[in-house]
């Protein structure tokens, strides 16, 4: 939850504990649904990381950057969704000063990270179809791995940074975990970590998805003249625009997750500060799209879906399961 700075007793005095005007059995039940929803999100992101990092044929720059979403949404899974969720069931924080520290420093690494990770994915598609030798030549998994190291230090020094800046000691109210950013903090909050990297984002997509329609003219033009050659072409191009369009789907819906909070945060900083705890419902959304990605592989990469059962069925344990072929099905 990011506060613009007020007075601490007008914090304090805002949020309390309300009684549970709830019955038991919906309570049951919502902590059930959480729990679900957290479980999902861990095993899920759990899967991608194994695959990816134990397959070496995944070993290429876009898993690279798909296994760093990953990790990400992992964090989320297990060290903010539990607990958000949790605040919004009970209107209370119940988790105690430490984890409300852990809870609060993620709330602002995770979504960093991941923000910065699916520019580089947006950079990494456009990179290969605009510039495919160029890209086949420069554009190594060691220097995603290095890209992605970058980023994550990045981030932690960038929220570090903030949070030291605006003197990281929370709110100490009863049953609450807020922490007070400023406005010149939350509107270079705002720019480095949504409005620049997703205009980026939408600019190169727009870009990717022109020069795939281009791709697709000229290889049906090529075919009238040259059926062998284009057909050798029309394969490699049609893996490119495909993993284009899969990691495009995979961006659309993570900026519409995104885009509702950002939208209220805006409206937030635009007005006298009114915070209204619709922002942290909202916030909600943010955290499902680390559950939503994982069930997005599972619909658009055979090769996960391959990794799964492999990882499933234990022939994962197997010498040599690290050479397997998990491409197949895209052959």
């Amino acid at each position: 939850m990011n506060l613009t700075a007020m007075n601490q007793s007008d914090v304090c005095q805002e949020y309390s504990c309300p009684e549970r005007s709830v019955s038991f059995s919906v309570y049951v039940i919502l902590y059930a649904a959480a729990a679900a929803v957290s479980l999902l999100t861990v095993c899920g992101n759990l899967l991608v990381i194994i695959s990816v990092s134990h397959f070496k044929q995944l070993h290429t720059p876009a898993n690279i950057l798909i296994l760093s979403l990953a990790v990400s949404d992992l964090l989320v899974g297990v060290f903010v969704m539990p607990f958000h969720l949790s605040w919004l069931i009970e209107s209370c924080w119940i988790s105690g000063p430490v984890m409300c520290s852990v809870f609060s420093f993620l709330t602002f690494q995770a979504p960093s990270v991941s923000v910065h990770t699916v520019a580089l994915i947006a950079v990494d598609r456009f990179l290969a179809l605009s510039s495919p030798f160029l890209y086949s030549e420069k554009i190594s998994p060691t220097v995603t791995c290095i890209a992605t190291i970058f980023n994550w230090l990045f981030s932690l020094i960038y929220n570090l940074t903030l949070l030291y800046i605006n003197d990281f000691t929370g709110v100490m109210c009863p049953g609450e975990c807020l922490y007070i950013i400023d406005k010149v903090s939350s509107l270079v909050d705002l720019i480095v970590i949504f409005l620049m990297p997703c205009t980026l984002i939408i600019i190169l997509y727009t870009h990717v998805f022109v020069i795939a329609k281009k791709h697709a003219t000229a290889i049906r033009a090529l075919q009238i003249h040259n059926r062998t050659e284009s057909s050798k072409n029309r394969v490699s191009d049609k893996s490119e625009r495909k993993a284009a369009l899969s990691l495009g789907i995979l961006v659309f819906v993570f900026l519409l997750c995104l885009l509702p909070f950002y939208i209220l945060s805006l409206t937030n900083f635009l007005k006298d500060y009114s915070f209204s705890k619709v922002i942290n419902s909202v916030l909600v959304l943010v955290y499902l799209n680390s559950s939503i990605n994982p069930l997005l592989y599972a619909l658009l990469y055979p090769w996960f879906k391959k990794s799964v059962k492999i990882i499933l069925t234990l022939r994962v344990l197997n010498t040599d399961s690290s050479l397997m072929n998990v491409l197949s099905l895209n052959s």
